[in-house]
């Protein structure tokens, strides 16, 4: 059942912690507010490290903490050694490495290697005048002839990804806002100074590092117009009318990759994750070749994925198709930047989801509050913050009912902060919430800390192989192999009640976890019975 050319030993890096580890990923604005300004702190993050310890995580990440001035909520950094006064010190951030470490949590945190903020000094320097010393650590070029940009590139934020500096006459070059220019990684100190940026969380105690926008840090060299996108319909995000060949993921990409790589190997080959939305095939090339790229280009594939069972088999065995020998996989539910799980296929259908991502091959990160069921919030208008949205109106592009703050109790402010939050809360935050949750047997809480919990105890699923079985209408039936185990995954992804035949010469087995939380311990002969929008574990044989 299991592919034999995937298998875990075949594998490097066997007794890396990621491997069998699990990524929590926090949103700081919206995790915990310690000082009631409505923003939340690394202090607040500290006083709920207890509960990530508890939920059996093995990593928290970081969105950015840096000085910023915030244009995109501090991935427009100023400061890539420091921390922004909203979140706290640095030293606040030394205690929390040390407090998570002590308490068996790992820390990464977000790396921005392809822009700075438009007031970061380089920056500054570097638009100062044409011969300043820093004017080749951006991207300059003169306007085309009669004025406009210098090509047709786009920014992903609306708009072109070129912006007129008066003072100086030439363009400079942003793939995202304007205020965000991209560094120019073919000058040699650039690279320098971003690898000296890194040894420096390195020597700090961070344990890893989310390279953000990998995939855009090198562009073409002769800046060639990108082609049009023959799928291009009204109604998407314009910023795919063009097909970015030439303004992002070239080969030269990979360069920039086995870089950072050297750096992190010198101490103790940290963890690298790579962002890149990219296809399975040329997502792979991010593992790069004899251990020189990042050990987990992010998989966001279940992201836009239909949730259908089929579609869902799918893309499991293309994207374990497209794995170099020795990579590892991993599976990414939500984020910052998308809607939440529970906003795209339902409170029901987010338990099976949670089952699937925490019973998949590979390393799931799990995004915070998904834990509990959150919802992607509808922001009124007056009340929106994120310039995605309001640079490109009117598409559901927005990002900010994804980053709403943690519910944590039933209170007035969901026990996130004393005052009115930055972002406002679900309406249902008096029900779904860690305090609601944590003695309800039946909660998506008590299902999150179980199915960690049994991909803990068991090989199978932590570290074992994955084989397909089934995926027929809404049934998705799968394997994971280890030794001496064999476990059957099976999800229903509608809202009436099937049945599945058990594999094996046997057919018997014992259910060890349905999303339900009410069949442990059940046997199974013959045929599995699943009811609507439940999915089960199955020990197989027994």
């Amino acid at each position: 059942m299991a592919n034999p050319a995937k298998s875990c030993a075949d594998t490097v890096a066997a007794t890396a912690w990621w491997r069998t580890g699990i990524i929590y990923q926090i949103y700081p604005r919206s995790f915990q507010d310690s000082n009631g300004d409505g923003v939340g702190d690394l202090p607040g993050i500290i006083t709920r490290l207890d509960y990530l310890a508890a939920l059996g995580i093995d990593a928290i990440w970081l969105s950015p903490v840096y000085p910023s001035p915030m244009a995109d909520f501090g991935y427009d950094i100023s400061d890539h050694t420091d921390v922004h006064p909203l979140f706290g010190t640095l030293a606040d951030l030394d205690r929390l490495i040390a407090c998570a470490h002590g308490r068996g949590l790992k820390v990464i945190l977000d790396f921005v290697p392809n822009h700075t903020s438009h007031e970061h000094p380089w920056f500054l320097n570097a638009r100062s005048a044409r011969t300043s010393a820093r004017r080749d650590w951006y991207i300059w070029r003169d306007p085309a002839p009669g004025g406009g940009p210098p090509n047709n590139w786009l920014s992903e934020f609306g708009g072109s990804a070129w912006t007129f500096d008066a003072a100086t006459g030439q363009c400079y070059h942003h793939a995202f806002l304007k205020e965000q220019p991209d560094l120019n990684w073919r000058n040699p100190e650039v690279v320098a100074a971003m690898h000296a940026i890194m040894e420096f969380w390195f020597r700090r105690g961070v344990d890893g590092l989310r390279v953000d926008a990998v995939f855009h840090v090198m562009k073409d060299a002769d800046f060639r117009d990108n082609p049009v996108n023959p799928a291009f319909h009204e109604g998407m995000d314009p910023y795919h009318r063009l097909l970015p060949v030439h303004s992002a993921d070239t080969a030269e990409v990979q360069i920039v990759v086995a870089g950072l790589r050297q750096v992190a190997k010198r101490f103790g080959d940290r963890l690298l994750i790579g962002e890149a939305y990219l296809p399975f095939d040329r997502l792979a090339a991010y593992f790069g070749r004899a251990g020189d790229g990042v050990q987990l280009p992010f998989n966001f594939a279940l992201i836009g994925a239909p949730w259908r069972a089929e579609a869902i088999a799918g893309l499991i065995t293309a994207y374990e198709a497209s794995l170099p020998k020795g990579a590892w996989p991993n599976w990414v539910l939500s984020n910052h930047d998308r809607p939440r799980i529970a906003g795209r296929v339902g409170p029901d259908q987010a338990r099976v989801a949670a089952m699937l991502l925490l019973t998949l091959r590979g390393t799931p990160t799990l995004y915070y509050g998904d834990e509990l069921g959150m919802a992607q919030v509808t922001v009124p208008r007056d009340r929106i913050h994120d310039p995605y949205e309001k640079n490109v109106p009117g598409l559901g592009l927005g990002r900010d009912g994804a980053r709403t703050p943690m519910q944590w109790d039933g209170s007035r402010f969901a026990g996130f902060s004393t005052v009115e939050p930055w972002l406002p809360l679900a309406d249902d935050a008096t029900e779904v919430n860690v305090k609601a949750e944590k003695g309800e047997a039946s909660s998506m809480l008590t299902l999150t800390r179980r199915l960690i919990d049994l991909r803990r105890r068991h090989g199978a699923l932590n570290a074992g192989d994955y084989g397909p079985i089934l995926a027929e209408g809404n049934l998705l039936l799968f394997v994971r192999e280890g030794p001496g185990e064999t476990l059957l995954v099976a999800l229903n992804f509608g809202d009436e009640p099937l049945s599945a035949a058990l594999p094996g010469a046997s057919g018997r087995g014992e259910i060890l976890l349905s999303t339900c939380c009410d069949r442990e311990g059940e046997a199974v002969h013959g045929l599995l019975p699943l009811r609507p929008n439940e999915g089960v574990v199955v020990a197989a044989g027994t």
